[in-house]
């Protein structure tokens, strides 16, 4: 099975369910299936062919999933960027990947045109594709690009990776069930952006079992806990952020969610005592704690339910799934540690990128009964919220702000969003902490801007005339209490 065959069996054996709904827009699989084939003519139209990469942004939509099935019937492999970017941001991913046309969504037209330099393909494009036009026929290998997602990079903007369609196939056998025409399918929700592995992968978990998706286009605890009531929903993934605004929600307790079944959550650190409040709060929903990233397409580890129920080793992660090889190494030798010791993780899995031993850059430690615990980033990554970017590119937008001397960013702990982004700026008298957020705010996208900024006299260098972030974070908390 190839990226755009993913709902064939949906189409082909419940036509008329509901395959997705955004807000009050529903879309059964016949409806998803025909928006998706205008997506791939106009597309075609526009010069789009095999092995073509085809950047797309419109966050949770119909437009952005059915570009993610008709792009695929081209051979081509789309590329779901975030609509927070700003045009600079996004013109660097598109030239990344080597995109020249786009689709887009009516409100972020005008920042992929400026950032693609090339066509974009609107919404009104594919709305006007008239009745049924037939594609050409391509031969697409098992091994080529199906779809192309970002993952954090702790030295600049994210760095794409290349999914293959036979990743996706392995991983969608995995998880994926068999449609059932004659049963109700549980309703799956969609908490996270389309552009994370957590939103992509999901959708088409559920896509290819033929069950219906709920997306949130963008996060609100409110609207989270109303949706799952007026949508029934079953199942959903969250960040730990997420979860905290849920259960301190005032409307927590008055909502019926009595629908939710399964709630995992990841992409971030979840603090034990925000688990236990969750697990008491939803004591009928099974909770998993799912440990991965792109390039291993989501989870290869998790803390199951019955872990939860027991309170059994929250602060872990869990163990690895079955099929998932996972060694934890010494960062510099290189050599396998033994229980206990902190080393970086290194897995070997049908679901991986590559076939061979991959390094995670996540540093972990195994118990002797196989629990995963994540002791931090090999680099210095920072995760704000399931939002994960590296300093580096920060530090260059500060850079260019008149008197601005020299600058360090970091990732400064925080108890709801895992991590704020802080910064130590060397700089003229007058330079204001209010002028430096507005200069970010037109060159970084919103999650980007630092949050806390402290000017200082001098960075915290080391001996070999390096700054360590840890340094970062410690002159930051002494300044800012």
């Amino acid at each position: 099975m190839y990226v755009g065959q993913t709902i064939d069996r949906a189409v082909e054996w419940v036509p008329d369910r509901m395959a997705l709904a955004v807000g009050d827009e529903r879309l059964t699989y016949a409806a998803l299936d025909a928006l998706a084939q205008r997506c791939a003519v106009a597309l075609h139209a526009a010069g789009v062919g095999s092995g073509d990469h085809v950047a797309v942004v419109d966050g949770g939509s119909p437009l952005a999933v059915a570009a993610i099935l008709g792009v695929a019937r081209l051979g081509a492999a789309s590329a779901q960027m975030n609509p927070d970017l700003k045009p600079g941001e996004m013109a660097a991913l598109c030239q990344m990947i080597g995109a020249r046309v786009g689709v887009a969504g009516r409100h972020h037209q005008a920042t992929l045109a400026a950032a693609l330099g090339g066509t974009v393909v609107r919404e009104e494009d594919i709305a006007g594709v008239a009745g049924h036009h037939a594609l050409p026929d391509v031969s697409i290998e098992d091994d080529s690009t199906g779809l192309i997602l970002f993952s954090s990079g702790s030295t600049g903007l994210p760095k794409p990776v290349y999914i293959s369609h036979r990743t996706v196939s392995d991983r969608l056998a995995y998880y994926g069930t068999t449609v059932d025409p004659a049963v109700d399918p549980p309703i799956d929700m969609m908490s996270v952006p389309l552009f994370h592995i957590g939103g992509t992968l999901g959708l088409l978990i559920t896509l290819h079992s033929g069950r219906s998706m709920v997306i949130l286009p963008r996060f609100d605890a409110g609207a989270w806990l109303r949706t799952v009531e007026e949508c029934r929903v079953s199942q959903t993934f969250v960040v730990p952020t997420m979860l905290r605004r849920i259960l301190d929600h005032p409307e927590f307790a008055s909502r019926d969610i009595g629908s939710l079944r399964s709630l995992s959550y990841g992409a971030a650190p979840a603090l034990p005592d925000l688990i236990r409040r969750a697990v008491a709060a939803l004591p009928e929903v099974d909770f998993s704690n799912v440990f991965g990233q792109t390039e291993t397409l989501g989870a290869y580890a998790a803390l199951s339910p019955e872990d939860h129920r027991a309170g059994r080793k929250l602060d872990s992660v869990g163990r690895p799934f079955p099929g998932v090889e996972l060694r934890v190494v010494d960062v510099e030798t290189q050599e396998d540690l033994g229980v206990g010791q902190i080393g970086e993780a290194v897995v070997r899995a049908a679901q991986n990128i590559t076939r061979d031993w991959m390094p995670t850059g996540d540093l972990v430690a195994i118990d002797e009964e196989g629990y995963l615990f994540v002791k931090g980033r090999v680099k210095d990554t920072i995760n704000r919220g399931g939002e994960k970017f590296g300093p580096v590119e920060i530090e260059a937008a500060i850079r260019t702000l008149r008197g601005v001397a020299e600058v360090a960013v970091a990732g400064v702990p925080d108890e709801d969003l895992g991590e704020r982004v802080g910064a130590l700026i060397v700089g003229d008298v007058g330079l204001e902490v209010d002028t430096v957020k507005a200069h970010c705010q037109q060159a970084l996208a919103r999650f980007k801007v630092p949050e806390i900024i402290v000017f200082v006299d001098e960075l915290p260098y080391n001996r070999y005339g390096k700054i360590p972030r840890a340094a970062v974070v410690e002159v930051i908390r002494s300044h800012a209490g």
